[in-house]
């Protein structure tokens, strides 16, 4: 009787960093069923005799909460060898959500992962009230890879106290409230729970996120819930410095340690040129957290992000700002110009922020009006001198004489510290905020960019320590133990690629494919030959077959 599947010839990375080994890999009903020298034929055969066969890799960190209503692909990330993702990251999400509420929740998505409204209201189905409905639904709509869902906990906090959520901590009965739709949550399979500190994620309206009001007894009453059921994990959006953790911090992340007795993940570690020891040092002192399942994420490739001032992300942490969030073109352009907007933001430029005014780092990308043409390429900090302007009036007289078109590039780059993180067991390597952020960056690729660019050109690490820190220790962290692994039994989620070309895009490219027409970066993959995602032949050569093989990946009770 013939396999399914049979995968020829192929050298086997088995994503446990054991050594290569060359076999061939079978696969009936959707599993692997046997690794080694295959003697039977397969109805379908993949001669692998020149490439990588690995474990699907699995994204720990997305944002396709809303996409997968309209692209069952979730593109890009599936054109990178990712055959599962965790979403519902920094507490903010879809689900639930009562009908009256759709507004909010929709915008609460655009200002904190600067997604477009206006594709949100064309795009999302909204089949569904409550968070096991919204899960049911993505099963019933299918997808090409597999979807994990983490419980956002500014949609729950909205469907208990409404407005009064942006407002204030919830009240003992309404934490009860709250507590009790989590419990449902992970009763239906929810990989555990998310939410943020961090002052740059302002929801409906510029008010704070509602996740973030939340109390310290609230908090507690949620992490109970995962503690009672045995099972899911916790991320949050937490670092409001590069490569540090504050005392308050801390202390936040050794309660939900303690509290839900799982596992807790935060964003983000990085180190800097200025500071390269920081993040060493950090990580020396959480090691007590870290050893009780606590593990920071980080990012595996620059950091480059595009911005405009039409949606004003980079500077939802500046109170000088909040007035421009959800504002008409022309109202935007009137608040850049008023000399007191200016000044305040000046003033907020004084104190740390994600952006730090560094001005000769934001570069001119593209602009719309002939006249501005020559500044391209050029730094806002060069511009200035030319002008003999204020780099910061320049910044904002300059988008103003573009009608808010003019797209500005950012870049944050330290090849040592990456080197180093990639390297230290005390991280997880991910970031990828897939979904997210469509018009500023896209990292999705950076799984190939581990593989082309720290493995091959740079031989920074090995390719069996790689492809372990891209499949099974993100799988393992969130208690997903079918998958991550090349082994008998597992489901049969498989990356065939190339070596000698396996890589992400030198630049990311805008198309205009959102609902409603919207813009989005995408990241082109290159070296993917086959994505095998339960074991259907997703992608061939980096074409889609048509399959949509893809699960909903629930939560299970720890063993």
């Amino acid at each position: 009787m013939a396999y399914d599947l049979v995968i020829k010839n192929g050298t086997v990375v088995d994503g446990l960093g054991t050594p290569r080994f060359r076999a061939d890999v079978a696969v009936e009903g959707g599993r692997i069923a046997e690794i080694g020298k295959v003697s039977e034929r397969g109805k379908r055969e993949i001669d692998a005799s020149e490439l990588i066969v690995a474990p699907g890799f699995v994204d720990p960190h997305t944002h396709y909460d809303a996409q997968i209503c309209w692209d069952p692909m979730l593109s890009c990330t599936s054109w990178h060898g990712i055959t599962t993702v965790v979403m519902g990251n920094c507490g903010v999400g879809v689900a639930p959500c009562k009908p009256d509420n759709r507004e909010v929740t929709a915008w609460d998505l655009t200002n904190v992962e600067a997604i477009p409204y206006e594709s949100l209201a064309k795009g999302v189905t909204w089949d569904w009230v409550t968070f096991p409905e919204f899960m049911n639904a993505a099963q019933k709509r299918r997808a090409g890879i597999n979807l994990g869902f983490l419980a956002p906990l500014t949609p729950f906090r909205h469907f208990v106290m409404g407005k009064e959520s942006m407002e204030r901590a919830a009240t003992e009965t309404e934490t009860q409230q709250i507590a009790a739709l989590i419990d449902e949550a992970m009763a239906a399979g929810a990989m555990g729970i998310s939410t943020t500190t961090l002052a740059q994620h302002i929801g409906f309206q510029g008010t704070p996120l509602a996740c973030r009001l939340a109390s310290k007894d609230e908090l507690k009453a949620y992490a109970n819930v995962l503690k009672r059921q045995r099972k899911g994990s916790i991320e949050v959006a937490l670092t409001k410095k590069i490569g540090r953790v504050s005392d308050s911090e801390y202390e936040l992340l050794d309660m939900l340690l303690t509290e839900s007795g799982r596992p807790v993940t935060w964003l983000a570690m990085a180190t800097t040129p200025k500071n390269p020891e920081r993040a060493n040092e950090t990580l020396t002192r959480l090691e007590p957290l870290i050893r009780r399942g606590g593990l920071p994420q980080v990012l595996c490739k620059p950091f480059v992000a595009q911005l405009d001032l039409r949606n004003p992300f980079t500077f939802s942490d500046m109170q000088s700002w909040n007035r421009a969030f959800n504002q008409p073109v022309e109202e935007q352009k009137r608040i850049y110009a008023d000399p007191e907007f200016r000044a305040a933001f000046r003033k907020d430029l004084q104190s740390p922020h994600l952006f730090n005014g560094k001005w000769h780092r934001v570069e001119i990308l593209e602009v719309a009006n002939p006249a501005l043409k020559k500044y391209e390429r050029k730094t806002v900090g060069e511009v200035a001198e030319e002008r003999r302007e204020d780099p910061l009036d320049t910044f904002l007289d300059l988008a103003i004489e573009d009608d808010l078109n003019i797209q500005f590039t950012m870049a944050q780059y330290h090849e040592e510290g990456i080197r180093s993180l990639i390297n230290d067991p005390r991280t997880m390597i991910g970031l990828s905020d897939g979904g997210a952020h469509v018009d500023m960056l896209c990292d999705a690729g950076y799984a190939t960019y581990l593989l082309g660019n720290w493995v091959r050109r740079r031989e920074a690490i090995s390719l069996e320590r790689a492809i372990q820190r891209i499949t099974s220790e993100p799988a393992d962290f969130f208690g997903i133990r079918d998958r991550g692994r090349l082994k008998a039994g597992l489901k049969a989620d498989i990356t065939i690629f190339d070596y000698n070309t396996v890589d992400s895009g030198k630049r990311a490219r805008m198309q205009n494919d959102l609902p409603g027409g919207a813009r989005r970066l995408v990241m082109p993959a290159e070296g993917i030959e086959y994505t095998i995602v339960n074991g259907s032949v997703l992608f061939e050569h980096g074409k889609h077959t048509g399959a949509l093989p893809g699960e909903v990946v629930r939560s299970t009770p720890a063993e």
